[in-house]
């Protein structure tokens, strides 16, 4: 039993690891199997009681969420989470509020998983990036076809049953060009009311760059490459510094015009948020290094987005979690998202909403040939610039206890 103060900190875990029943192009961390050749992939059931037991140990007291992902956590089948919501029940201390979330590609879900989710109160994020022509464009399955009919099929069935819904959608070289046309179907046809955009960025040296191109599949007849942190190439799918600011503005003009209270978007929720000092998503955080990720296996990284051997903080069966949140090498990483910021980033004037955005985007260099500069931030400062003023009467109006929507109507 861990005693003393605990640190909150959240964890991605993957009882799959990095398998997935699909082969989407820019899924950089199909690659991460690598790291353990000849693993079936799957966490055992006694991992799953040893890592709930741990996580549960670690947590402080109040609300606590396992948050499911992959990979693709469905290949785990719905007995695992049986087990796993039941454990998490027999684990957690009287003072500790129990939730799970749950990141699926959606292909797998009939109503059976459905009813499960609903039952349990699981929160599901289904990725999905737009309109057929859209989505099918790198969402693609083993053989190399569009996945877009089963996924709307799974999002339909989440739906009919009730479950707790959001949409996470990833934004690329296909889709930025088309804001509103993602926007309205996300709001209109698929009747969505809480949606995540997530700027795709595939780094990788020069070298890489023809291999890459080509993707991250799982396929035996091609070279594959451990996707790590290095190199200042992007893919051709990447999003474009700009195209990612344009996409976030098209959209927020929209939004705070007509669905301000009605329709959720994290990045807009998470701007005005700053404004009082709560910083609700990681990327445009100060610091960050409380966000783990835990494989198949047990082994503990630094972040979802740092799996890899220079990121490895232990196993759940050999080291608590608060000593790994809290070894030297922990707190640096996070520091260091706040301390490497470049000159420029640190007299930006929307620095308040950005902060350099996520380390693993931060390989170029400033107008002064400094290193450390984020790839996306042009775009991020031209999203940033363009809301401002209108984040600004948001809070002004949260601030004389009026509801943000009554800016539609200022």
């Amino acid at each position: 039993m861990i005693v003393g103060r605990k640190l909150p900190f959240a964890v991605v875990t993957k009882p799959t690891g990095a398998a997935c029943n699909l082969d989407c192009t820019y899924c950089f961390f199909l690659s991460k199997d690598l790291l353990y050749p000849g693993s079936n992939q799957r966490m055992g059931e006694d991992q799953l009681e040893e890592y709930v037991r741990a996580f549960l140990d670690s947590q402080p007291d109040g609300p606590v969420t396992f948050n499911w992902q992959g990979g693709e956590p469905t290949l785990m089948g719905l007995d695992f989470f049986r087990r796993a919501v039941a454990l998490g029940e027999e684990y957690r201390r009287s003072t500790q509020e129990v939730s799970h979330s749950f990141q699926t590609n959606g292909v797998m879900i009939n109503d059976e998983w459905a009813q499960f989710l609903a039952e349990n109160n699981f929160l599901v994020g289904l990725s999905i990036d737009g309109p057929k022509d859209i989505h099918d464009s790198f969402r693609v399955n083993k053989a190399g076809r569009g996945t877009f009919d089963q996924v709307v099929q799974g999002w339909r069935c989440l739906q009919r049953h009730g479950v707790e819904t959001n949409i996470l959608c990833t934004v690329h070289a296909a889709n930025s060009g088309r804001p509103h046309d993602v926007y309205r179907f996300f709001r209109d046809e698929l009747g969505a009311k809480f949606v995540q955009f997530i700027p795709i960025v595939e780094r990788v040296t020069r070298e890489q760059l023809p291999i890459v191109e080509q993707g991250w599949q799982s396929g035996a007849d091609r070279t594959r490459l451990l996707y790590l942190q290095e190199g200042d190439a992007v893919t051709s799918r990447s999003v474009k510094p700009l195209d990612y600011g344009a996409f976030l503005s098209a959209i927020f003009d929209e939004w705070i015009s007509v669905d301000v209270g009605k329709i959720f978007v994290q990045t807009f929720d998470a701007t005005l948020s700053a404004l009082f000092g709560q910083y609700t998503l990681c990327v445009h955080a100060p610091e960050c290094g409380t966000g783990l990720a835990v494989m198949h296996n047990g082994d503990v990284y630094s972040c979802d987005h740092y799996v890899e051997p220079e990121y490895l903080l232990g196993n759940v069966s050999q080291r608590p979690f608060q000593e790994m949140l809290t070894s030297p090498a922990q707190r640096e990483f996070g520091r260091s998202k706040r301390t490497s910021l470049p000159t420029q980033c640190q007299r930006c004037p929307v620095r308040w909403a950005c902060h350099g955005g996520c380390p693993k985007d931060r390989f170029v260099k400033t107008a002064d040939g400094e290193s450390g500069l984020n790839y996306l931030c042009e775009g991020y400062k031209q999203f940033f610039e363009h809301v401002q003023v209108p984040i600004l009467g948001m809070a002004d109006l949260l601030r004389g206890g009026r509801a943000p929507a009554e800016i539609m109507t200022m």
